[in-house]
């Protein structure tokens, strides 16, 4: 399943990959799962429960992590630090974070997925209409035809993940000027920007129901 896209979409992913191949050129940190994983008490009492709802700004389940890629589990942490994307609980816990404890973390989170879909096309086709916003906003030039194999590991797996939670995102990339609420992300934002809200959920549900990579690991209240 291919998409067209139209010019103005290749200006604006031109754009995006320079700031990723510009940033990939600088050191890295390496992190370790195994000492990730001794750094993410705080993380799992969210993303270690199943079907977890966040209750504030929105209520949404949060987001599936484990089996994300590592370099966009840095790339979203870095985010909330900076102030590009705004959640009062995610902004508490990663202002703390330094570029260590964000490389062990991702290190620990990257491995604990679904495994890897064999299949570069969709577990579903979607309909007409979805069919036809998927090629509008030009999603698979970005997150891969089957939404599990971005282009770019800064960039999230969105196959699979919950429906609620993936429209609070684009959401969040239309929003400007809220204190608790928003994403600023120039590329997204632009693509965001073009959907109603019916449409955007209409994506959302879409790709949650397809298979994904990534997952929730249940974590037991005792050890």
């Amino acid at each position: 399943m291919k998409f067209a896209l139209k010019p103005s979409f290749y200006a604006l992913f031109a754009g995006a990959m320079f700031v990723c191949a510009s940033a990939g050129a600088q050191t890295q940190v390496v992190g370790n799962a195994k000492v990730g994983e001794s750094k993410a008490a705080l993380c799992v009492g969210c993303h270690g429960i199943l079907n977890f709802k966040t209750a504030f700004p929105e209520v949404h389940k949060v987001p599936r992590i484990h089996g994300q890629s590592g370099p966009y589990i840095v790339a979203a942490l870095t985010a909330y630090q900076k102030g590009e994307r705004k959640h009062p609980s995610m902004v508490d816990v990663a202002e703390a974070l330094t570029p260590q404890d964000k490389a062990d973390l991702a290190a620990y989170f990257s491995g604990q997925g679904l495994p890897a879909l064999k299949s570069d096309e969709p577990s579903k086709k979607p309909s007409a209409e979805v069919a036809a916003l998927i090629e509008k906003g030009g999603c698979t030039a970005c997150h891969g035809t089957n939404f599990s194999k971005p282009v770019d590991p800064s960039y999230p797996k969105i196959g699979g993940q919950h429906a609620d939670f993936l429209y609070f995102a684009l959401k969040a990339y239309t929003v400007e000027g809220h204190s608790l609420v928003g994403r600023s992300n120039p590329v997204m934002a632009g693509i965001a920007k073009q959907f109603k809200p019916a449409e955007l959920k209409q994506l959302a549900n879409y790709l949650s129901s397809i298979q994904g990579e990534v997952r929730t690991v249940r974590q037991d209240t005792f050890r």
